[in-house]
């Protein structure tokens, strides 16, 4: 397949129709869209904000013949690499590859390295407000800049946002969901890519209480900036991760991918031989170095998508607004 693809018409046909599909139903589905709106409005026209299932538009006028084109150029050994993990000899592993592979032909380098460009810092506050009119909930993300994969405090920043907001017993969903009951669920990450990443919180609630839930999210990363995690948070979210990063890597499929991730981000095996130690080595100082460096607090993004003549006066507080609907196609730089 990788060598020697067919492309064969009528299973592109199939699978066309199936992506056509899908496309119309998650249009459906706030929350199947809200990263593709994310990616959009926080990266703008760099590739990182490109929607990776594409649009209604583009899809259609796919044809076969694209895919060849496509694979012709990118699908090269040129910068590929391979990651084989299990119970064999080296050798005769790589002798086997040697002759499966004899046929991949090289190629020219395929584009320039388009993600290497940088991503403009946000400059204001801005607010992506998607309208869906038939919406009996507001769907939401808060956020701005984040981090690269191979960021030396990677680590670091995985437990002091297990705490925050990447649990279930996190700061957010207690907040949001135990405390006050505002939502089923509400939770933070940083999405990193190769050379650039961001951060947001994203969380869902009723239309009549999309107020009380962005004060109630921006109150909760206040108190993060402002309060920091004491000793007994600190120590609860490494124990978490730390019971969490084996069962990561326990399997076959899972290492090879694991080895490719090094290579393609820039990072080494110090990852795992020195994982527990840059865990353990966390202190309360330092986790308040890490709010301070890598959680914004000014000049947020926001993206709503909900029914927007009952939100829009609320969300208008927080920044300029552009306003989209949910059932037009292509997405745009905002």
């Amino acid at each position: 397949m990788l060598v020697d693809p067919t492309f064969n018409k009528d299973e592109f046909e199939k699978e066309k129709k199936r992506s056509l599909a899908f496309l119309e139903q998650e249009k459906e589905s706030p929350r199947g869209v809200l990263g593709s709106y994310w990616d959009k409005l926080f990266y703008g026209n760099h590739v990182y904000g490109n929607k990776l299932t594409g649009s209604l538009s583009t899809v259609s006028d796919l044809k076969v013949e694209d895919l060849k084109k496509f694979y012709q150029g990118n699908y090269i050994p040129n910068g590929s690499a391979i990651s084989v993990v299990g119970d064999f000899k080296t050798a005769d592993m790589k002798t086997k590859l040697v002759k499966l592979l004899s046929g991949w032909k090289k190629g020219n380098s395929p584009q320039p390295a388009l993600a290497a460009k940088p991503v403009p810092a946000p400059t204001a506050a801005k607010v992506l407000l998607v309208n869906k009119d038939d919406a009996k909930e507001t769907t939401l993300i808060i956020g701005g800049p984040g981090i690269k994969r191979n960021n030396p405090d990677y680590i670091p920043l995985q437990v002091v946002n297990t705490a925050f907001g990447g649990r279930f017993t996190s700061w957010l969903n207690d907040e949001l969901r135990v405390n006050t009951g505002l939502t089923y669920g509400a939770n933070s990450r940083f999405s990193s890519f190769k050379n650039a990443g961001t951060f947001f919180i994203s969380t869902f609630t009723a239309t009549k209480t999309t107020e009380p839930t962005i004060d109630k999210a921006l109150e909760v990363l206040d108190k993060l900036h402002k309060q920091g995690l004491d000793d007994r948070t600190l120590t609860s979210a490494k124990n978490y991760v730390k019971g969490q990063f084996p069962p990561r890597y326990e399997t076959a499929g899972q290492l090879a991918n694991l080895l490719n991730e090094m290579f393609w981000y820039g990072f080494d095996e110090s990852f795992i031989n020195n994982f527990q130690k840059n865990v353990d080595e966390l202190t309360v100082a330092k986790a308040k170095e890490i709010v301070a460096k890598y959680y914004p607090r000014e000049k947020l993004q926001f993206v709503f998508i909900g029914k927007s003549e009952d939100i829009k006066k609320i969300v208008q507080k927080l920044g300029s607004v552009t306003e989209v609907q949910i059932k037009d196609d292509k997405l745009k730089a905002f």
